[in-house]
């Protein structure tokens, strides 16, 4: 790959400096610009070469440069990119059907962002409660959730350290913990406002923790009989990451609300709500909207997104490549694992974490100097969400980088 770069990059003779001074100051980068991508490798501005285990945060999902979407989009861009939603879009009913396939689900609202996503997914529950009399709606959500930055949104997030300095946050939700079924009966006991339980199937901001399948099942049969709508937040494990088109599949049952984004469009903005029998007719015309959601473009990646994604075997793809992956670091780690300075490898397919003992933000710079991506959720959590093109081979290349960092992480005075 490295023959196809610029004469200027492949050189390398002048070191080109990665900086945004007029670009605002809302993120905590690190001094790289990439210029280009192939598969599960990406090249910086200076030519340097990283695997990519980060896929974006869960975005890229066919990788960098695929050859069959890569002309799709092209032929997209010369026909039309964006049509408002005054008019149909065909794509949006051709993408639609096959989520309403793949979900066993009823209909589906298209953004363009995860954020956008969940607050349609909070504005859905309010509107239920309303249509059924209650003045007052409340949702339930989680501790350590992540489910954007508007205020929304934020107020439904169980981070507080994200939350300073933007209140007051919107009422009306209560919070309880994962994975203790008690606690929400408790928490809501009496309690005739509850109209929705909104959570991940896997964290992933919160530290890549995954819900048990017998709480998933325990929590629909409670929204079955207190007539609550289940919202499932596949934002970031959706698409076919854990093995599975979502994650909740795995515990066998399906929600009534699942907002979806990241990985759909493999790179092109793309969001969306899906809604069972309970929530398909919630919203009517004029209850929300968007300007860029559903355009033609972002509908085309979808489409393809989900077609390469069959013909490839992504999601069997995904089940092994995660399963080898998680196997090499446990069997690498586990000196580490024994003495409890690496806690736990958690996650399911091309979603881990690796939760140590100690913060490991440093790992983030250390490893991209050793040309592997990644990032750190929660202080102490590993986190590799690649994209689900990913081989064995990758993989082991994953292990070889990172597991040695991680070793003198852990051996360095705190």
């Amino acid at each position: 790959m490295n023959a196809a770069l610029p004469a200027t990059e492949t050189a390398a003779s002048t070191f080109i400096e990665a900086a945004s001074p007029h670009v605002m100051n809302t993120y905590g980068r690190l001094p790289i610009a990439m210029s280009h991508g192939q598969g599960c490798r990406v090249w910086d501005i200076n030519g340097k070469s990283y695997l990519d285990a980060l896929g974006g945060i869960a975005v890229n999902t066919l990788g960098h440069n695929h050859p069959k979407l890569v002309p799709a989009l092209q032929d997209q861009i010369a026909k039309i990119i964006h049509s408002c939603n005054y008019y149909h879009v065909p794509n949006q009913e051709v993408l639609a059907k096959k989520l309403v396939e793949l979900s066993g689900m009823t209909n589906v609202f298209f953004c363009s962002t995860g954020l956008e996503a969940n607050e349609a997914a909070l504005k859905l529950a309010r509107k239920f409660g309303h249509d059924k009399g209650i003045e007052r709606p409340e949702i339930v959500v989680y501790e350590k959730a992540f489910h954007g930055r508007s205020i929304a949104t934020l107020s439904a997030t169980g981070n507080p350290k994200i939350q300073v300095g933007f209140g007051p946050l919107v009422e009306g939700f209560i919070r309880v913990p994962v994975n203790d079924i008690e606690s929400l009966k408790q928490a809501t006991q009496g309690n005739p406002n509850v109209v929705a339980v909104f959570f991940e199937a896997i964290q992933g901001e919160g530290g890549v923790n995954p819900m048990h399948m017998d709480y998933l099942r325990a929590v629909r049969q409670l929204c079955d009989e207190r007539d609550w709508l289940l919202m499932i937040d596949e934002v970031q494990c959706g698409m076919g990451r854990t093995g599975k088109w979502f994650a909740h599949q795995w515990a066998g049952i399906v929600p009534d609300v699942m907002p979806l984004a990241k990985g759909l469009g493999s790179g092109v903005p793309v969001g969306a709500v899906v809604a069972g029998p309970k929530a398909a007719h919630i919203f009517q015309p004029g209850n929300h909207g968007t300007t860029f959601g559903g355009n033609p473009l972002a509908m085309r990646a979808g489409v393809e997104t989900i077609r390469i994604m069959e013909e490839e075997g992504l999601l069997e793809n995904a089940a092994n490549v995660g399963a080898h992956l998680a196997a090499e670091l446990a069997k690498f780690l586990a000196p580490e694992m024994a003495t409890k300075a690496v806690k736990e490898i958690r996650g399911m397919g091309l979603m881990l974490g690796i939760d140590l003992a100690k913060p490991c933000g440093a790992l983030v710079q250390q490893c991209a100097d050793n040309g592997l991506l990644i990032s750190v959720t929660a202080d102490t959590v590993i986190r590799m969400v690649p994209p689900l093109i990913m081989t064995t081979a990758e993989a082991d290349e994953v292990v070889r980088i990172l597991c040695p960092l991680i070793k003198q992480l852990l051996r360095d005075p705190a």
